[in-house]
């Protein structure tokens, strides 16, 4: 068990990019088992179920895509063409072996992104919005590529939410997004343990306008 805690500490204590390339690409090919599975991650599933229930389809882009596991819980679900993004050529790797993907792109999140205006009708990401990985700084960035009506599903980690200013950014955006929600859930499953078992986050919702 204190290798899934050291990891998941040594993850919030990121602090630029290259720290998250090569950390990421370090964990790519035990992340599954030794986090996902270990630590009985749900965010993946939560947040596809909730991309579903919103009636969203494709084009998605899967922002920190990892291993591809939201990716995974899409296509279970008969959504695509989906589309990879994420800063560690090594965790895509992994997703671009399940077969799911019609294209993985390697970029920084708080960057500008290397692609089209209005280019997918969903966006949606796991794990990515929290301390050490990306900031609410991204948003505009992900309206720009998102079309009109495209249905936005991301989780923040909720100790965050407030202090990391997720709210503040959510509501500067005003009227370019509307049938703003979120939802609390939990993070990890009941097999979880450590001090991170009981983490919590907010599944946020909403539609470019």
């Amino acid at each position: 068990m204190a290798g899934k805690d050291h990891h998941l500490d040594a993850a919030y204590r990121l602090r630029t990019p290259e720290d998250s390339r090569q950390f990421y690409d370090g964990w790519a090919e035990g992340y599954e088992r030794d986090f996902a599975q270990g630590m009985d991650y749900r965010s993946p599933e939560a947040v596809a179920a909730a991309f579903a229930a919103l009636g969203g389809g494709g084009p998605v882009l899967d922002l920190g895509a990892g291993t591809g596991l939201v990716g995974a819980a899409l296509a279970a679900r008969g959504i695509a063409p989906l589309d990879a993004l994420d800063i560690s050529p090594a965790m895509l790797r992994q997703a671009e072996a399940k077969g799911i993907y019609r294209r993985c792109l390697v970029a920084d999140l708080m960057a500008e992104l290397p692609l089209p205006d209005a280019s997918y009708r969903g966006i949606v990401s796991a794990g990515t919005f929290t301390s050490g990985h990306v900031g609410p700084a991204a948003f505009p960035e992900l309206l720009r590529i998102a079309a009109p009506g495209a249905i936005l599903a991301v989780t923040v980690h909720a100790a965050f939410y407030e202090q990391a200013g997720f709210a503040e950014a959510f509501a500067r955006l005003g009227a370019r997004i509307g049938e703003f929600a979120t939802r609390p859930f939990r993070i990890y499953g009941p097999r979880a343990e450590g001090p991170h078992r009981d983490d919590t986050g907010w599944i946020v919702s909403f539609r470019r306008l």
